[in-house]
């Protein structure tokens, strides 16, 4: 009998020896789910009304939402309902827009909210319009804004410049919270796609009004939000984490692939039905070298190579095709034309690039004649891009793939031409051309000194000597950069502009008066372009307005504020473990649709 007893406590024993890791196994958590990148510049903050830069407005589309936001994998683009319960409803003169919210919908968890959930509702709505007026916000988003006419708006704003403070509780025509869940805007004019306006949440995240109140002139450290991820760390200018929001409301997969894009078609099969974000952590890392930023992918560092630096393109993907090597292991590659310009802006108030008098028009038009776009496309940027005619931008309803004209010309003999005509020529023997008046001439031009800078402005420095032209190149930091040319503090600098939705109109705003400081950093200014510019926003889509996009791109070729240079082609690179990844011409908020298959990691 005793030793009965003795048998089955060893077997118990046994077998709970046997149990025991099965236990601790089934308990253990899950691994986490982590998406890790770079950017190639730094983020300037992250309160959207505050923010013009793609790298910060990619954070916050991530943090806030809109009305309304896109389809992750339908082409051509198309909008959806995000907070909004469904579609708007539209009056028949496109001045009227009623939007009923979703009911539920709770911000992040933060101290403003004195320890209780906080619903969005239509009051939420109008504080985040009103801020972008607000003048003490300074948002570079004001003039893009005005021009959608919100009646009233402009009165509340001049009133705030007069009397020092801005009245968030006056109730005006064009934005009312009819009830706790509709929000209406009443337009003084026709505004057809108004509803692209209501789908940014980079900018027009709606947001709490006592968020802003509590941390006032730390509001760009503190975003709280509705969207899949919150701040959780910001090391400025090295490192962002961000992690899941326990708030976020129940969304499941959804999206609606073009039927003839098989790998889109695969994604949505895969991912169908599943509870979004499907992340619990994304952490951005800041490197604006390309080769540390290729390193980083190369060594598992990083789950996606967001835009393939142009320095390794005839190494990754020769001949555009995903190299070898990288396909062994399992590497991914989406390769899209993107929706964007690359260019070099004249400050035209500045003595020397600026002016609307035929020998500055000259100056500026020999220097875009002198660039050999081409010959950029061929080098520094390894074939990723192409020559940019123009404003308007692929995958934009306006874009013709055969327009041509002078800002996507190399002609150097008449760039030479035009310089000694107008009486820019070397005056004292040293090489290098003079100013009419007999002053140096002499070009200061903003940059970064990365590698990819370095080798973008060896070519402008070339084409330049090659006709006699001196340049020299300033380098700085780009959030620095940034606000001295919001300030008219620089004579050129060269930046890249990214459309946020599928309409072509918007990217005029960089010739656009009212415009000064914000989109129009060249401070152009031109009576006609103006009036083409407020034209086009009110017409409808369809050959005459693109006529009319047409031809204020020809005014701004004609005095050339800007050098358009090319439109770059995307090449986004992924680990095999990132699942579901697939670049959108304009959304920006892609981590909530993105997976991490834990399973395909490396042993640590």
């Amino acid at each position: 009998m005793i030793k009965s007893h003795w048998a089955l406590a060893t077997s118990l024993c046994l077998a709970w020896g046997a149990i025991a890791p099965a236990l601790a196994q089934t308990a253990a958590p899950p691994p986490e789910k982590v998406l890790r990148y770079a950017f190639p510049v730094a983020e300037t903050g992250f309160d959207p009304p505050q923010l013009s830069d793609l790298y910060s407005r990619i954070i916050t589309a991530n943090i806030f939402d809109a009305l309304y936001g896109y389809d992750y994998l339908s082409r051509p683009a198309r909008i959806k309902p995000n907070l909004a319960q469904g579609m708007p409803a539209v009056s028949a003169d496109f001045r009227t827009y009623t939007v009923t919210l979703r009911r539920g919908i709770h911000f992040a968890d933060d101290p403003a909210f004195g320890g209780r959930k906080r619903e969005v509702t239509a009051q939420d709505v109008v504080y985040t319009y009103k801020r972008i007026f607000d003048p003490k916000t300074k948002s570079p988003s004001l003039s893009g804004l005005q021009e959608e006419k919100i009646l009233g708006m402009d009165d509340l704003r001049r009133k705030a410049q007069a009397n020092g403070s801005f009245d968030y509780d006056t109730e005006i025509e064009g934005l009312r919270a009819l009830d706790r869940y509709t929000v209406q805007f009443r337009l003084e004019q026709p505004r057809p796609r108004f509803i692209h306006t209501l789908s940014d949440p980079g900018i027009l995240g709606i947001m709490a009004r006592e968020v802003v109140e509590k941390y006032g002139d730390q509001i760009m450290e503190h975003p709280v939000g509705t969207g899949a991820f919150m701040l959780a760390e910001w090391q400025r200018s090295s490192r962002i984490t961000l992690v899941r929001n326990p708030n976020y409301r129940e969304e499941f997969y959804d999206e609606q692939p073009d039927p003839k894009d098989p790998e889109s078609v695969a994604i949505a099969a895969r991912m169908k039905g599943k509870r979004l974000p499907l992340l619990d952590k994304v952490v951005v890392s800041i490197i604006d070298e390309p080769q540390p930023r290729w390193l980083s992918f190369l060594n598992g560092e990083h789950d996606l190579m967001e835009r393939l630096p142009q320095n390794f393109a005839t190494h990754a993907i020769p001949n555009n095709k995903l190299a070898p090597n990288l396909a062994r292991r399992g590497i991914q590659m989406e390769r899209v034309p993107l929706s964007d310009i690359t260019m070099f802006f004249f400050r035209m108030d500045h003595p020397l690039v600026g002016g609307y008098t035929p020998e500055k028009v000259a100056l500026r038009r020999a220097i875009n004649l002198a660039y050999n776009s081409e010959e950029e496309v061929r080098l520094p940027r390894r074939g990723q891009a192409i020559v940019a005619q123009g404003f308007v931008m692929p995958n934009t309803g306006s874009f013709d793939p055969q327009f041509r004209s002078e800002m996507g010309t190399h002609d150097r003999a008449r760039a030479v031409a035009l310089l000694d005509m107008f009486g820019y020529v070397d005056r004292d023997g040293d090489g290098w051309r003079d100013q009419p008046d007999g002053q140096p001439l002499v070009l200061e031009y903003e940059t970064l000194g990365t590698a990819d800078y370095r080798e973008l402005d060896e070519v402008l420095k070339k084409n330049l000597d090659a006709v006699g032209i001196r340049i020299v190149f300033r380098i700085g930091k780009w959030p620095e950069q940034l606000k001295a040319a919001r300030a008219g503090k620089l004579m050129m600098w060269g930046v890249g502009l990214s459309a946020s939705s599928p309409d072509s109109g918007p990217v005029l705003e960089r010739g656009y008066s009212k415009a000064w400081g914000q989109g129009n950093l060249a401070r152009f200014s031109n009576k006609q372009f103006d009036e083409l510019y407020q034209k086009q926003s009110q017409m409808p889509d369809g050959p005459e307005r693109d006529k009319v996009i047409q031809d204020a791109v020809r005014i701004l070729v004609a005095y050339m504020p800007y050098k358009v240079r090319t439109h770059r082609i995307g090449t986004d690179l992924m680990q095999p473990w990132l699942v579901g990844y697939k670049r959108h011409p304009n959304a920006r908020e892609f981590w909530r649709y993105v997976d991490v298959d834990t399973a395909r990691l490396p042993k640590q």
